[in-house]
């Protein structure tokens, strides 16, 4: 049995297929990237709210310019995106040979936009549907829409019917790979199938061309001012491109020590040599006009200024509010009224005291 996985799983030596193992591993080396700048990004917009909250709350936004602009670059230039160009794989289009093109001929423009539209779109649909499917979630369960308005008919229907519209999604792509592992299907995403193209490996003249054109790209020389202008445009975006292709790459030996580090098992070791002393209580950071000050009586929401009801701390700050004044302010500004730290709603801690 183990021979017969072995002869599965790897690609022969005439074959140009990359092994599943080299395809599962590109998808996963961009699906672990954007956690980890994710990481990064909350940790200065919680250092600093007021100068870095913003790419908190666009992050999805400009990581998915970014990713645009990294994948355009890699797709016009090696005909592969960021990480098959990483496992030195390209693509060609479906039912094309290997050697007809190479690598810095780019793909056909039908497959171009395709493969682009599906490496940022897709992934950027996805995260925002997850996103909203959790954020209904929780305005169900603590009922913030009335129990007879049509609205929560709906998202009642739409939360019970995306668990198994997600399950399909996730099912093909497994099939999907699974055909790939038998020999019967030349692609292992679907995606790779609905852009019309499929994985090779880079022979010894795509390197050859792709070492040429990047010194060559040194060395050539522009005339005209229209000429000139594209020519900079170019090497500007050019430069943004292969800056982040650089940093990524960089990073990648980065990434599994995060993964690690941040691992459950490990983070009782970590406090242990992290430990600081319990910090003071947070002082008031945000004093603009639509700040909340804190109420001289204990019991009074800042919010409203009225008793609390339904009692609800902010696990970023510790202060305490209304469950509704907090869902709808953090839902909103996307962080604490009070101290202004960057909060979700996530954060949100409900209280319940000895007499509830």
């Amino acid at each position: 049995m183990a021979e017969l996985g072995a002869h599965l799983t790897a690609a022969s030596a005439g074959d140009d297929r990359p092994s599943i193992f080299e395809a599962v591993a590109q998808d996963s080396l961009m699906a672990a990237l954007k956690p980890a700048l994710q990481h990064l990004v909350k940790v200065l917009a919680e250092s600093n709210p007021s100068r870095y909250g913003f790419l908190w709350r666009w992050f999805d936004e400009i990581y998915v310019l970014l990713d645009l602009l990294l994948q355009q670059h890699y797709l016009a230039g090696c005909s592969a995106s960021f990480s098959e160009n990483f496992y030195s794989l390209k693509r060609v289009p479906t039912g094309e040979r290997r050697q007809q093109t190479l690598a810095t001929a780019g793909l056909p423009k039908r497959q171009h936009w395709k493969s682009l539209l599906l490496l940022v779109l897709v992934p950027y649909l996805k995260g925002k549907l997850e996103k909203l499917v959790s954020s209904l979630r929780e305005e169900d369960e603590y009922s913030i829409h009335p129990p007879s308005s049509s609205w929560k008919r709906f998202y009642r229907a739409f939360l019970a019917a995306y668990p198994f519209v997600n399950m399909t999604w996730e099912g093909w792509f497994l099939v999907q790979q699974l055909c790939y592992i038998l020999g019967k299907a030349q692609h292992h995403s679907p995606l790779l199938r609905l852009a019309g193209v499929r994985l090779v490996r880079l022979t010894t003249e795509d390197i050859q061309a792709l070492e040429k054109k990047s010194a060559g790209a040194t060395s050539s020389q522009t005339h005209s001012i229209k000429t000139q202008v594209q020519s900079a445009v170019r090497k500007a975006l050019g430069g943004i491109a292969f800056s982040l292709s650089t940093g990524l790459s960089v990073s990648v030996f980065f990434l599994q020590f995060l993964d690690w580090w941040y691992s459950s098992e490990n983070q009782e070791t970590i406090k242990s040599l992290t430990a600081l002393p319990t910090p003071p209580p947070p002082v008031h950071l945000d004093q603009g006009v639509g700040t909340a000050l804190l109420p001289k009586l204990k019991t009074v929401c800042p919010l409203c200024r009225k008793i609390r009801v339904n009692a609800t701390a902010l696990s970023t700050s510790g202060f305490v509010f209304c469950y509704r004044c907090a869902y709808n302010y953090v839902k909103t500004h996307q962080r604490c009224p009070i101290t202004g730290y960057t909060t979700e709603l996530q954060h949100l801690v409900k209280l319940y005291s000895p007499e509830s």
